[in-house]
């Protein structure tokens, strides 16, 4: 979860919420505990690595929906991909002094996904002792920031501002930075080779979104109580590293870019795994054509494969905000169908169904300011967003067509045992 979100974007926050940023990243957190909450009651009681589209095809059945929503589930992780790597390259030439040119920032592109893509290959014991210390190494570097910034920062620059345009901004910022804690559901992807899945999964969810939540306000308050505003929008993609500057000097700058890069290769290290992982589950259950299916890790890989270079090819040609805009529009849209079917599946997974009703409300308000975000700043990602949706349903289309092949459905889930309160009820634990 922190990754590209804090790390390559922090600067287009900046632009959109100015020292209102610790606020919006506040309200993105809320948003995210609102399809959480949908997340872990369905995890509770259904388990595959399919995720969110197994809960979809579960409540709503075999259709071409559901079939456009897998599709665009997989390419969610593919265009996440290409973020953490055009992220991770724009944190990686300035550090190593090399000029930041195009050429330069598509090599390291492709061979950032080549180099991961092989790690992937190895099998998932190694990416999870790789992501160990990744992680370890990220968070030990964000806490000296934070501990440092804290320290030094100046409260005249962190104090918000309550004018209609500061409001306005952080709404807009709080809507991009949704996508800074979509990683949470990525859990969902490995849920059949977690123990205790229906207890763990959940717990889990609750837990990192928490964590993430404390570390992206404290990350915030240090960056913009040590540098203005106007300096980060200026440093865009290594913003945080900038910031790093006023109470850690050259070393700071050093020290950021390099937590920048661990944080940005473990988010596109554990988002691979998770596209691949779900591409043989939902090929398994007929969402995806049979090619992506693959039996064992050193077996056929083309689900791997396909999932890496698709990746390259949408970080050589889109921009870093668009690519993070239309990734935040199509989680959205999976997001809006998970809660659909956590209304529908009420009665055996457990939940409040106002609740959920409020939830999606919130939720359909948070995609409106979105698209209205893309229409007047990042057209491309409004244009984008319509075609990749309208290509899922093509594709969706064309490949039920061809090949007559049907989604693989289970069987239905128990009713929850009702008690005094109803069917609706909130189920403990």
């Amino acid at each position: 979860m922190i990754g590209a979100s804090i790390f390559s974007i922090f600067g287009l926050g900046a632009q959109i919420a100015g020292k209102n940023l610790p606020e919006a990243f506040i309200l993105s957190g809320v948003f995210a505990l609102v399809v959480a909450y949908s997340y872990a009651k369905l995890s509770s009681g259904i388990v595959s690595n399919a995720g969110p589209i197994e809960y979809i095809v579960r409540a709503l059945g075999d259709n071409i929906v559901t079939g456009s929503l897998a599709i665009l589930l997989w390419l969610s992780y593919v265009v996440s991909i290409s973020l953490f790597a055009r992220g991770f390259s724009g944190y990686f030439l300035p550090l190593f002094h090399l000029p930041v040119t195009s050429l330069a920032l598509g090599v390291t592109q492709v061979v950032l996904i080549t180099a991961f893509t092989f790690l992937n290959f190895l099998g998932g014991r190694t990416v999870g002792r790789t992501e160990v210390y990744i992680v370890a190494v990220k968070l030990l570097i964000l806490a000296v920031f934070i501990v440092l910034g804290l320290l030094t920062l100046d409260v005249g620059h962190i104090r918000p501002a309550a004018d209609a345009p500061a409001v306005r901004g952080t709404l807009s910022a709080a809507v991009i930075f949704f996508l800074s804690y979509m990683g949470f559901g990525l859990v969902t992807n490995a849920s059949e080779n977690i123990v205790d899945p229906r207890r763990t999964v959940p717990r889990a969810m609750y837990i990192s979104i928490g964590i993430v939540m404390l570390v992206y306000i404290a990350v915030s308050v240090a960056a913009i109580g040590n540098l203005s505003v106007p300096a980060l929008v200026a440093a865009r993609d290594n913003a945080l590293a900038e910031a790093a500057r006023p109470f850690l000097g050259s070393f700071g700058f050093v020290l950021i870019s390099i937590g920048a890069l661990f944080s940005v290769a473990s988010a596109l290290n554990a988002t691979l795994y998770a596209g691949a992982n779900a591409a043989y589950s939902l090929a398994r259950n007929g969402e995806l054509p049979e090619i992506f299916e693959r039996k064992m890790w050193h077996g056929s890989q083309e689900g791997l494969y396909i999932t890496a270079g698709l990746a390259m090819l949408f970080a050589l040609t889109l921009d870093l905000a668009s690519i993070a805009a239309v990734i935040s529009s199509i989680f959205t849209i999976i997001y809006l169908f998970v809660l659909l079917s956590h209304y529908r599946l009420v009665r055996t997974v457990g939940g409040r169904r106002p609740l959920i009703i409020v939830n999606g409300v919130v939720l359909l308000a948070v995609f409106a300011g979105l698209l209205v975000y893309q229409w007047q700043h990042e057209r491309v990602a409004f244009i984008g967003t319509i075609v990749v949706a309208l290509g899922a349903v093509l594709v969706e289309y064309v490949y039920r067509r061809l090949t007559r092949r049907r989604i693989r459905t289970n069987p239905p889930l128990p009713a929850v045992k009702a008690d005094a309160r109803g069917p609706d009820r909130d189920l403990a634990g």
